[in-house]
């Protein structure tokens, strides 16, 4: 290296290094792209060559006059390395690592698993798999064989995540599939397909298309392997808070190769589920799931393709019964005859079709280009089950198209990456049937809940929302940098134009509200709730957000002990639907008159009570510019590892940072959707329930409601009186998290360690309160709420504030052996233990238990279980089989909710936030502690046809014992009475609905070629 070139690159580093140092920082040595990185030592001046002889993929480095070298950009995959004669080495690359290789010699090379190492074009090559140990990031790999033998209940690659302590991929009752880290939602997580996020911006799940589905987010025979971050990611993942996934796609060869697959059960091949064993009928069930991948050259050594297809049909059993209420009987023979009928086992349709393509050009041995589309079409039926009669399901529609162009230029000392993609998503959701809807709630409770609703869904059922837009990021990385040691700086940019569209519901489907009490149901709905069209509006919300993201990240190798990452990252994000909305001057005339209720002193107006109740108007009223953009959010990240021998057989790890998510368009979009499409609640003044008549919201009963929607759109009282009015903080943060680890990774032979506590705190979640008063400002009079008071002609007040937050401490203990064609048989061993609290369900964004979301008191998560444990182990068997186990225990979720038991509270609230576990259930042996219980079994038998051609046959068997983890969501609540707690106040229902499947047997076949 000249001298002056040297000075260049010590000044820019220095630079750099300050800069980032100044803002303080986390990292981790992964980078948001899916490809490897490969450094280490060599002959100083040496050529050192990566070359892949199945895609003629070439890459080439200078090692610096230390010896050192550093190549980005590399796909994972099997390479042959050298830096000259005597130094060359077959190794294996895994999925978004830094891998150290040393070819000066040959005996220090970093920490591998000697394996027959399968590349992810499927190509068989021996080589030394390297291990990444030197990093700060609490995580782990999901190999392609992992993916290949651990038993499966559906074809989502993100079920093995759950094999990673700290991460829970969950499947509800209703089929749904969701992934959790820590004790966040869902949404807080983030997955970028070779490089790509394919993060949810309208709705919940995180991921685009995920919320409330049992399909899969991408082709699971298009995976290669992926890696699972739980914390202390590096600075170039944006849009998360808890879990990343980032996860690399197969890629064409020089040869064609391809599989094909069918998979099949029904009810014939299941057991029972709870309801059906009381009832003694099994429902109708199938499922099938098939489809097929090819992958070969264009042009050899240059141009390659791979694509995919996959499709799902199932029909899911499913348990309706009734919500749990505070009784100590049984509430169903309280119910009508007409919905008891419908009470019992019922099945939920699904159909799903994946495609995905890609073409991948060395246009030459520095430059690569791919192009790749992928695309997911899906319907079913959700919604019924427990709390929801069959007849008010709802029919959802969800498609997922995205397309991507990158190109990859390497230079002798740096490396540039550049992405475009478009995308285009959206959900489409309508009631089963129209007509009216019919909710029977539990009387006695003061906070009225749901027992059951039947007839056509919720007018709220019905949502259309899309994300639609272009985007574009750019990583420009310098790799030989000097200075007190080695620098790889990155820098970044990102920006996405997003065209976000909503639809909250629709005028159809009313519902009429009927009590239920020991006495039976009242003869008269006490309530009615209806969505209403206004001339000249859409109901529909939408705007183009604009984000835009910067980041620097510096991976430096102080010396052969200690590496440090250092980075930061800044997001802004535009949402003019949030930004220029302009409160409505008929909703502020409102508050501002004379107060009409009961016990208001003469003259003072509604906004008087909202400002002795604590409600601050200056900070909900927008006249559209007093409000901002979601700027400023600087996100330092620091991490450390340092190797105690230089032998990266015992490397201690560390990291602190601040990672930001965002906040969903489905909660902005709520001003201009209840403004658009008023939503409107009226009360009836029935003797049996009667209400405030001096409330505009409280009416005389009127059979001829019982029209329909027709007759409820032409009632109008006050300018539209009972319509909600949603009002978001003027100073709205997007939500966040401070994330802290520690721990230590160990290399035992074969086995592969780690021991990490974290620290995670979430700040900022968002939260709906209710910002109703009565005329002396209180939020609760003889224990209830101000339901009935209301802003005067004109409806409920509801305030959009953040507030959510959770504190987490996490112990995460893991143990792996690797597969290897020698020892022929892998393991995986993950225990988690979990001390979590948080002020409101992470999974609840409405809060009407108390006045803010910060009179919440913090009680034990619901998120996550205290102690979890899944291991796995896969082994080859005589005669071509191959043979897998999957164990997962959790002790039990608790229960989080109002313990109504008799009591008035300091702030005359009748109930209070509180959580409570029901007990579990033996594990073979002990003490009743578990509450979810599950081993799965796999045998495959291969038949070699010839070559690498072959057919295969596979049996799995789900809930081998055919444990009932029974849903939490169904459990018992008898909190007390007369002030008096219950010592166990929550059981679970045993006819109700289970988490998971009961046992099943599926059955597979395929060829492969």
């Amino acid at each position: 290296m000249k001298a002056s070139m040297h000075m260049k690159k010590k000044l820019l580093v220095s630079i750099i290094a300050a800069a980032v140092a100044a803002t303080a920082a986390p990292s981790a040595v992964m980078a948001q792209s899916s490809n490897a990185t490969l450094r280490g030592k060599a002959t100083p001046g040496a050529n050192v060559t990566v070359f892949n002889s199945q895609t003629g993929f070439t890459r080439h480095a200078t090692a610096g006059q230390d010896g050192s070298y550093v190549i980005n950009g590399l796909p994972p995959a099997t390479y042959r390395v050298d830096a000259g004669p005597g130094t060359e080495k077959n190794v294996t690359l895994t999925v978004a690592s830094t891998a150290n290789l040393n070819l000066a010699a040959p005996t220090t090379e970093g920490t591998a698993a000697a394996a027959s190492a399968t590349s992810l074009e499927g190509v068989s090559v021996s080589a030394t798999t390297l291990e990444e140990v030197k990093t700060p990031e609490v995580g782990q790999t999901i190999s392609l064989h992992q993916i290949a033998t651990i038993p499966q209940v559906s074809r989502n690659f993100l079920e093995f995540a759950d094999t990673v302590p700290g991460m829970v991929f969950s499947v509800d009752a209703k089929g749904n599939t969701s992934l959790r880290g820590g004790a966040m939602n869902t949404s807080s997580t983030n997955v970028y397909i070779d490089g790509v996020s394919q993060k949810s911006y309208v709705k919940e799940g995180g991921i685009s298309g995920q919320n409330n589905s049992q399909g899969n987010p991408f082709p699971q025979l298009a995976i290669g392997e992926y890696k699972v971050i739980t914390s202390n990611y590096k600075a170039e993942y944006d849009q998360v808070s808890s879990a990343a996934i980032t996860a690399e796609t197969k890629s064409g060869t020089n040869e064609f190769h391809g599989e094909v697959f069918g998979t099949y059960t029904n009810d014939a091949f299941r057991n029972r589920t709870p309801i059906e064993e009381s009832t003694g009928k099994k429902v109708d069930s199938e499922s099938k799931e098939y489809g097929f991948a090819l992958g070969g050259p264009i042009i050899k050594d240059q141009m390659h393709f791979f694509i995919a297809f996959e499709q799902k049909k199932f029909d899911t059993p499913i348990s309706v019964v009734p919500n749990s209420v505070n009784f100590a009987g049984d509430v169903t023979p309280l119910l009508p005859a007409s919905v008891q009928q419908e009470l019992g086992s019922s099945n939920l349709t699904f159909d799903e079709k994946l495609y995905f393509g890609k073409i991948d050009w060395e246009v030459t041995d520095r430059d690569r280009i791919e192009l790749s589309t992928q695309v997911r079409r899906e319907t079913q039926i959700s919604g019924i089950g427990t709390g929801t009669a069959p007849s008010a399901g709802v029919n959802n529609e969800n498609h997922d198209t995205r397309g991507t162009f990158k190109w990859q230029h390497s230079a002798d000392s740096w490396y540039n990456e550049l992405i475009f993609t478009f995308e285009n998503a959206y959900i489409n959701a309508f009631p089963l049937q129209a007509g009216n809807g019919y909710t029977y709630s539990w009387q006695p409770d003061p906070n009225n809940p749901t027992i059951i609703t039947t007839g056509s869904a919720d007018p709220r059922a019905t949502q259309t929302k899309s994300q639609e837009g272009p985007s574009i990021s750019d990583t420009f990385t310098f790799n030989d940098l000097e200075w007190n040691g080695d620098h790889v700086v990155k820098l970044g940019y990102k920006f996405k134009s997003i065209e976000l569209k909503a639809a909250d519901a629709a005028a159809q489907s009313p519902q009429f509200f009927y009590d239920v009490n020991p006495g039976g149901v009242a003869t008269q709905p006490w309530q009615v709730f209806y969505a209403s069209t206004l001339p000249g509006q859409s109901g529909v919300a939408e705007t183009t957000a604009r984000q835009y993201g910067v980041f620097a990240q510096d991976d430096w190798s102080v010396n052969d002990h200690l590496t440090l990452n250092l980075g930061v990252r800044w997001d802004y994000e535009a949402n003019p639907s949030y930004t220029n909305f302009v409160t409505s001057q008929r909703v502020l005339d409102a508050i501002n008159s004379p107060n009409p209720y009961a016990g208001a002193t003469p003259g003072e107006t509604y906004g008087d009570a909202l400002a002795a109740g604590g409600v601050n108007l200056n900070n909900y009223v927008s006249n559209g510019h007093n409000r901002h953009a979601f700027k400023g959010e600087w996100q330092p990240r620091l991490g450390f590892s340092y190797d105690l021998f230089a032998d990266e057989a015992h490397v201690i790890h560390g990291g602190a940072g601040r990672a930001y998510d965002r906040n969903l368009y489905d909660y902005l979009q709520t001003e201009v959707t209840k403004q658009a499409l008023p939503q409107t609640t009226l009360r009836f003044n029935i003797p049996t329930h009667p209400c405030d008549t001096t409330s505009a919201t409280c009416i005389p009963w009127n059979p001829e409601f019982l029209n329909g929607q027709g007759a409820l759109q032409n009632f109008l009282i006050g300018g539209n009186s009972g319509q909600e009015v949603d009002m978001l903080n003027n100073k709205l943060k997007a939500p966040y998290s401070d994330q802290y680890s520690l721990g230590m990774s160990n290399t035992i032979g074969d086995w592969l360690t780690d021991a990490t506590v974290t620290r995670v705190l979430s700040k900022d979640g968002f939260a709906f309160t209710l910002g109703n008063r009565y005329p002396n400002g209180a939020f609760f009079q003889d224990g209830k709420q101000p339901f009935d008071y209301p802003i005067p002609s004109v409806g409920g007040l509801i305030l959009g504030d953040n507030g959510i937050a959770t504190r987490t401490t996490q112990v995460l203990l893991s143990a792996q052996k690797p597969y290897t064609k020698e020892s022929g048989w892998s393991t995986s061993l993950a225990y988690t233990y979990s001390h979590s609290k948080q002020n409101r369900d992470v999974n609840e964004h409405y809060s009407f238990d108390e006045p803010t979301i910060g009179d919440y008191p913090f009680i034990t998560s619901n998120a996550v279980a205290k102690h979890r444990f899944v291991g796995t182990a896969a082994v080859d068997l005589p005669w071509g089989i191959s043979g897998s186990v999957k164990l997962t225990l959790a002790t039990p979720l608790p229960k989080n909710a109002a313990a109504c038991y008799g009591q008035i509270e300091p702030n005359g609230a009748s109930c209070v936030p509180m959580s409570g576990a029901p007990s579990g259930d033996k594990f073979l042996f002990g003490g009743d502690i578990w509450g979810y219980r599950d081993i799965d079994l796999q045998l495959t038998k291969d038949f070699v046809i010839s070559g690498d051609t072959k057919i295969y046959a596979r049996f799995d068997v789900l809930n081998v014992f055919n444990w009932k983890n029974y849903a939490d969501t169904d459990y018992i609540v008898n909190w007390g009475a007369n002030g008096v707690l219950n010592s166990r106040p929550v059981a679970v229902n045993k006819k109700g609905n289970i988490t998971y499947v009961p046992r099943t047997a599926r059955f597979t076949v395929g060829l492969k070629f």
